[in-house]
């Protein structure tokens, strides 16, 4: 089969798994009444994450993020033929995982919007300061997948644990704040599914600010190396 088709297929279903896992996530936890808690939703999509990176990370690099491919775009690790299709499968894979989420929950609280990342009001978050945390934790992110994606100096087979635990961990600080999604796709789909667009703005600024400026400083520092002198 042709290895373009293969690659954006496993872009559609790793964004499709991370969003039905992580949206599904915030609804069981809704509607059970904070049975899974932050921890749970956390390692739900820290493991779903994980898993693609094992799955489809010889295939496509699993992005499954448009923040990631942007981010590649830019330190020039993708053509950009393929970070259109690369994106457009994600937002397709993130769109199909919330009508299943829809056929699954179709009594879910139109308070939860199934699941979709929102600004937390009550703690004071703006535009401005949702916008900010994402790009900090998005940054964490890219950081952790330039390293061990394009650095040799990192061999391990460790990679698919630390990239998801990264997205774990996020959520634990992040959650609370603006439900740290350090992915556009990640809000996109259940914004749209559930008609709950509020700032979604703060959800593809702030993912793709950070991703852009931590591939760029990782490929300046730590992956250019200076010609040695004869």
């Amino acid at each position: 089969m042709d290895k373009n088709f293969q690659k954006y297929a496993a872009e559609l279903i790793g964004t499709f798994t991370l969003v039905f896992i992580g949206a599904g996530a915030v609804i069981v936890n809704s509607i059970t009444g904070d049975a899974l808690g932050l921890l749970g939703i956390a390692f739900a999509h820290g493991l779903a994450l994980m898993a693609m990176v094992y799955a489809f990370g010889a295939i496509s690099g699993t992005h499954i993020n448009p923040a990631v491919t942007i981010a590649m775009l830019a330190a020039k690790k993708i053509g950009q033929k393929d970070a259109i299709f690369f994106i457009a499968s994600q937002l397709a894979g993130s769109i199909i995982a919330s009508f299943a989420l829809l056929a699954v929950f179709p009594k879910v609280p139109q308070s939860i919007a199934l699941g979709t990342t929102m600004l937390n009001e009550v703690f004071g978050i703006t535009f401005a300061v949702g916008t900010l945390v994402e790009i900090i934790l998005t940054f964490f992110l890219v950081l952790t997948i330039f390293a061990l994606s394009f650095d040799k100096r990192n061999t391990t087979p460790l990679n698919g644990f630390a990239i998801g635990m990264v997205l774990a961990f996020s959520i634990m600080v992040g959650g609370p704040l603006t439900g740290a999604a350090l992915n556009p796709a990640r809000a996109f789909g259940p914004a749209i599914v559930s008609g709950f667009l509020d700032n979604q703005g703060v959800y593809w600024l702030g993912p793709i600010v950070g991703g852009v400026l931590a591939a760029i400083l990782y490929t300046w520092i730590f992956l250019s190396e200076k010609p040695r002198k004869k």
